[in-house]
């Protein structure tokens, strides 16, 4: 390619007025290393590195935007997919799930506390949800044999209503289900994430008198295991 003295002088102008390389390049059609090459000794004025720089912000903007946005369609398709494959989920699919669950979050009986009922404390109110479906559908357990608490730092004393409606409407209860608040002493150096506006503490269920159902929800995670361990499934 032979480069005329024209395109030399017009890219050091447009650089001399404050132009990045991109827009240069777009009119002086060279290599980016001649175009280096070229530039190297031309001096900005504040102003003119100013633009510059605010240019290269825009254009990383943009890119993290469209970045975004890949993500964000990726996501809703990743999701779209997922829900095809959850059409249906069955009595017994919840029953198992929810004996997951418990296995994984809910107080166990130990041989230092053998009366422990059954216990569940969680701050996803997904799975508060979950759990409070498996014990109405999959266990028979009646509103009146449950108690709701709420666990929270005592710096969300102020808050203490909002708390209580996020939980009533995620979870379908009345403001009256919840029967105790617990405040917690605020720890100043927590790693929590989760310590503004968007923390509404943890749920606590607790169910009456249900020393003998956590046995039994023991001895079907012990079932489950030894299933697994056998490869029956």
């Amino acid at each position: 390619m032979v480069i005329k003295k024209w395109q030399k002088d017009k890219a050091v102008k447009m650089r001399m007025d404050g132009k990045t390389y991109s827009e240069i390049l777009r009119e002086v059609r060279v290599a980016k290393s001649t175009l280096s090459l070229w530039l190297c000794d031309v001096g900005l004025s504040k102003p003119q590195k100013q633009r510059i720089t605010k240019k290269r912000l825009d254009a990383a903007k943009r890119g993290g935007a469209k970045k975004k946005q890949i993500r964000v369609d990726q996501t809703s398709l990743i999701y779209k997919n997922a829900f095809k494959d959850i059409s249906k989920l069955s009595k017994r699919e919840l029953w198992l799930i929810g004996i997951a669950l418990y296995w994984a979050e809910g107080a166990k009986q130990k041989t230092h506390n053998i009366s422990q009922r059954l216990d569940f404390g969680n701050s996803d109110p997904r799975m508060v949800l979950l759990f409070m479906t498996w014990l109405r559908v999959c266990l028979k357990i009646s509103k009146d044999d449950i108690y709701l608490s709420i666990y929270i730092h005592e710096n969300n004393k102020h808050r203490i209503k909002q708390v209580r409606r996020y939980w009533c409407d995620c979870i379908g209860i009345e403001n009256d289900d919840i029967k105790y608040i617990y405040y917690k002493k605020h720890n100043l150096k927590t790693y929590r994430k989760n310590i503004g506006k968007d923390y509404y503490g943890l749920l606590r269920i607790v169910v009456k008198s249900s020393t003998y159902l956590n046995r039994q929800v023991e001895g079907w995670t012990e079932a489950i295991y030894l299933k697994i361990k056998e490869g029956k499934f």
